[in-house]
């Protein structure tokens, strides 16, 4: 049970219910199944397959002594530390256009958390015009031009955040505060749209 008693008994009554899905567990990724768990959120498919390394510890939700561990691991040990009733399915694997749709057929919403532009665009194509409402974000590296980063709908079911210009290149690092501003922002979208308002 969630320990949010902000909400009303109906609407902790749809986070808890709802499963939310997040393709990738970086820096978008991991800190936004955070911010979801804190929402109320109860149920998480999280899917990567790569490892915590140092370079992670300036912008990702894990911890020096994860150093190592599988990421869906390492993140489902610290979301269940906010959370110890959460039931996030740790999935270690690398998602392409043959797995994905089975990946998070049971999944409510489907959060866009990949690093690389081919999977990130695969993975819009794959759930274009599927019903299924998706959560992505494109152009958040570097630090400054905050109010940059925003919403913006791509289609019925489809919500961007950035400001779909700035990727990670030479002299433009990602770093925390601008990669925090998007995954919360994708969090809230997610909880907007379970909740029936506009993202």
């Amino acid at each position: 049970m969630s320990a949010n008693t902000y909400l009303t008994p109906e609407e902790r009554a749809v986070l808890e219910s709802a499963r939310v899905g997040i393709a990738g567990a970086g820096g978008l990724g991991s800190n936004c199944a955070m911010h979801l768990v804190r929402a109320g959120v109860q149920h998480l498919t999280v899917v990567d397959f790569d490892v915590v390394n140092e370079s992670n510890l300036n912008r990702q939700f894990f911890f020096r002594d994860q150093l190592g561990q599988k990421k869906v691991e390492a993140l489902k040990e610290n979301l269940l530390r906010i959370d110890p009733d959460a039931d996030i399915r740790a999935v270690d694997a690398k998602i392409d256009a043959a797995s994905v749709k089975e990946i998070f057929a049971d999944c409510d919403i489907v959060v866009e958390a990949f690093d690389v532009v081919d999977a990130k665009v695969m993975l819009v194509s794959s759930f274009a015009s599927s019903g299924k409402n998706l959560v992505t974000a494109s152009g958040l590296a570097g630090w400054g031009r905050s109010n940059a980063i925003r919403l913006r709908r791509m289609g019925p079911d489809i919500v961007a955040i950035g400001d779909g210009e700035t990727s990670v290149g030479k002299g433009v690092a990602p770093v925390s505060p601008r990669v925090g501003i998007a995954a919360a922002m994708q969090a809230n979208a997610v909880v907007s749209i379970l909740l029936g308002c506009e993202p």
